[in-house]
């Protein structure tokens, strides 16, 4: 394809060494849309067929064979108002039928406070009336359902790909109420995703006005709330990964609470806690500032960010955290830090303080990868000096093995039939694909005779079977390895296997393999971190562990951002940004910044009136048992 591409470039004479810029602007119509009339001449099938690049990656989508194939062209493409319809989406034929003077379109751009409102005062008379009363009962109902699940911020016509999992998952649910079945069961996987805690009570109380209609509800959840309010709590553990996949407990709230054996019910009673810190970092002479931030409802707002602080962003849902930190400050660290970035950075008037920055990360819960041959060990990158060491044996030598044998993703030392992966992939009609074990190395990767190299009485697959606890005492000789394998064990990972497929690891586990593997590298103190909800699908103890990392990288210097709804997280921040005081059009402004006490005791921050309860809440203790007096 390369070839046929220069054959092009070659027929129109386009300089290679010139930037598109400077090109002619009838040169780069021809590149983009293709000649107006065909080429004469003696040339190649592609070159007389050539429609310029947007139909060339056009069929590549139209032929792309996975979604994955699809999202890299259409990754080309970019969206933009229709100049016809003027983004209204419809004909004047259908934009002429009005309601109450509003057609559909003009409508569709309220926020569902606004939709509220209007369909609330809108009146019809005579045989209208008539008509319109069912549906327009309907339609009142179903934007009372999105209100009452804290989505009153959201426009009707917001596009269902900007929407978060938090935000798409609560819509499903309000569809589901308005059908008002009966005999379903319903199970929700974390619904308070995203959700501030003024409308998680709303949230709670739309569950269990299903419950209430003959249906029945599974929530998964680890929030305390909700916990408390659930019916019945079955309760799994008692640890993660091997050392969970048993029912600890199951019954009441309070059943779990008593439990001994529960983590979950340590937490509950307060016998383990998450403690605000007695003393926190205080702002340095360096900040990094935004101004006139204004994407969607921002109004004009100043970021000050302080370095070498945990900052969280905090807000009810839809007051623009994520328009702030996401698409406004994210882009501008990252095309300052890496050359070649060039993200799309929401609108602002200017930037100051980005020399102190020579790092920028952002730390979600992806996927390390999506196919079995990535794992923990390769992400890492301890996988690199292991090789090393197996290289520098005396068998290896007598082979003549180098440190490319033992990777199983070339050709030589690993298995062929699965190609290094363990497991080969069956490509099922109209079904997701299947991963079965390699009957050829049973799962081991390599083939035979790279297994016969040995280091300490273990081979390479041996090495990737062991866990993390296993791998530190192992290669306790050997500090390179050791390091970055400590890291792993440092943020609660000491469960999982060197080698398991990253398809098998949860949103947690892979975010917390994504900081060990900053932890691993030389910090320079320069770094900025960004985690937007880092705390979803983890457990009070998890957050205890994240916390313990954060804390640790911003000790060397570094300055953490993190957009958060958790209290136990906010509690334990040095300084946090409120925004709001509202979601969509009535937020958008910075309500209050400073430290978690400044904030609990502002009037106007919604946040501030749960994070003043968080912070007085005593911490519960365990009563000493008293010695058995000795009889006279």
């Amino acid at each position: 394809t390369a070839r046929k591409i220069f054959g092009v470039l070659d027929k129109w004479k386009v300089p290679l060494d010139k930037p598109w810029n400077k090109l002619p602007q009838a040169t780069r119509d021809v590149l983009i849309h293709g000649p107006s009339q065909p080429p004469k001449g003696r040339l190649s099938k592609f070159v007389k067929a050539w429609r310029g690049i947007g139909q060339f990656v056009r069929n590549r989508m139209d032929r792309a064979a996975y979604p994955e194939e699809y999202e890299r062209y259409a990754a080309y493409f970019s969206y933009l108002t229709c100049p016809d319809c003027k983004g209204a989406r419809l004909r004047p034929e259908a934009l002429a039928v009005t309601i109450g003077g509003k057609n559909i379109s003009e409508i569709s751009c309220w926020h569902i406070d606004e939709a509220i409102a209007f369909f609330d005062q809108v009146s019809f008379s005579g045989r209208q009336q008539l008509i319109s009363h069912q549906p327009l009962k309907q339609v009142q109902d179903r934007l009372r359902f999105l209100k009452n699940v804290g989505l009153d911020y959201l426009t009707l016509d917001r596009g269902a790909g900007t929407l978060s999992g938090g935000e798409a998952q609560r819509i499903r649910l309000a569809t589901q109420i308005g059908t008002r079945l009966t005999g379903v069961l319903y199970v929700l996987d974390e619904p308070s995703i995203g959700l501030h805690q003024r409308d998680n009570e709303k949230l709670l109380a739309t569950l269990q006005g299903i419950r209430d209609q003959g249906n029945t509800v599974i929530v998964v959840e680890h929030d305390e709330q909700t916990i408390r309010q659930a019916d019945w709590v079955v309760d799994i553990g008692p640890g993660a990964g091997r050392l969970g996949g048993e029912i600890v407990v199951a019954g009441i709230p309070s059943k779990i609470e008593k439990s001994k054996a529960s983590i979950t019910g340590k937490y509950l009673r307060g016998e383990t806690s998450i403690e605000a810190p007695k003393r926190r970092r205080k702002p340095g002479e360096h900040s990094l500032e935004v101004r006139g931030c204004r994407l969607h409802n921002l109004k004009e707002v100043t970021l000050t960010v302080p370095m070498g602080l945990m900052l969280g962003i905090t807000g009810v849902s839809g007051s623009g955290k994520s328009s702030l930190i996401m698409e406004t400050l994210l882009p501008i660290a990252m095309n300052h830090c890496y050359k070649g970035s060039n993200m799309e950075c929401g609108p602002h008037t200017g930037v100051d303080g980005l020399e102190h920055i020579d790092r920028a990360i952002h730390v979600d819960q992806s996927p390390i990868g999506r196919t079995p041959r990535s794992n923990p060990a390769t992400y890492t990158k301890v996988f690199d000096p292991i090789r090393d060491l197996f290289a520098t044996t005396t068998d290896a030598k007598m082979r003549g093995y180098a440190k490319g044998r033992f990777s199983f993703n070339v050709k030589g030392g690993r298995c062929e039939e699965c190609q290094g992966q363990g497991q080969v992939k069956m490509e099922m009609n109209f079904l997701p694909d299947v991963y079965v074990e390699c009957e050829s190395c049973n799962g081991r990767r390599y083939n035979h005779e790279t297994l016969q190299v040995y280091y300490r009485e273990k081979n390479i697959a041996d090495v990737l079977e062991m866990t993390v606890e296993e791998a530190v005492e192992f290669f306790d000789p050997v500090p390179s390895i050791k390091r970055i394998l400590q890291t792993l064990a440092d943020v609660g990972l000491g469960y999982i296997h060197l080698g398991q497929a990253a398809t098998t690891l949860s949103g947690g586990e892979a975010q917390r393999i994504k900081l060990a593997r900053e932890l691993a590298k030389r910090n320079t103190g320069r770094a900025l971190y960004i985690l937007d909800e880092p705390t979803t699908g983890l457990h009070f103890a998890d957050v205890h562990k994240l916390l313990d990392v954060l804390n640790q990288l911003v000790d060397t210097g570094s300055t953490v951002i993190v957009i958060e709804h958790n209290l136990d997280v906010i509690k334990c921040c040095d300084w946090l940004i409120d925004l709001g005081p509202e979601g969509g059009e009535a937020g958008g402004e910075i309500v209050v910044a400073g430290p978690p006490e400044k904030v609990a005791k502002s009037r106007k921050s919604e946040t501030g009136r749960f994070l003043k309860e968080a912070l007085a809440t005593p911490v519960k203790r365990p009563a000493k048992k008293r010695a058995p007096r000795k009889s006279a």
